[in-house]
């Protein structure tokens, strides 16, 4: 089963998404993608960490090619998220934008879904709010981030938003 989590930001996906996860057997298998880039993402890193102590996950850091972890069969997969894997595939350390990352990312996440029994994968809603006050390069990640959005919800089983910590079914059948 593929499970699609999106919303805004703070909006409770990643708690959610470790109570779809421990419905799952072991093993657990959660992949984290934000790169540990100063101390805003080391505490949000760390935060992540203690929520999810004690659940059986086995926490793997990933920045780019989530779709070649290695995997014990039958692993039950938490990604998160899509975000930080998608500027991490696109954006060079000066911020220089690779074209071809969009594809590799859904190519990597498909393989990923392929090679599981079931795949939870953490979005944010991204585009909703004044896109003009934005530079360029941020405009084309927002751009890149909802295209791949549209392909995961098209593809996958389950879709939820979240919203003010409550999980609203899209798509499939409520989890």
């Amino acid at each position: 089963m593929t499970i699609l989590l999106t919303g805004g930001s703070a909006n409770g996906k990643s708690t959610f998404a470790e109570k779809l996860a421990v419905r799952f057997p072991e093993p657990r298998v959660y992949i984290a993608t934000m790169r540990p880039y100063g101390e805003g993402a080391l505490a949000k890193i760390e935060r992540h960490r203690l929520m999810r102590a004690d659940k059986g996950f086995a926490s793997v850091e990933c920045y780019t090619g989530v779709g070649s972890v290695p995997l014990e069969a039958g692993s039950n997969v938490l990604l998160e998220c899509m975000c930080n894997l998608t500027a991490n595939e696109m954006f060079d350390d000066v911020g220089n934008i690779d074209e071809g990352a969009a594809e590799r990312v859904l190519a990597d996440v498909l393989k990923l879904s392929e090679r599981c029994a079931n795949l939870i994968v953490v979005t944010n809603d991204v585009g909703s709010d004044v896109l003009g006050q934005y530079s360029d390069s941020t405009l084309r990640y927002i751009d890149t981030l909802g295209e791949l959005n549209i392909e995961l919800a098209e593809r996958f089983d389950v879709v939820y938003e979240l919203v003010a910590g409550i999980p609203i079914l899209l798509k499939g059948t409520a989890l």
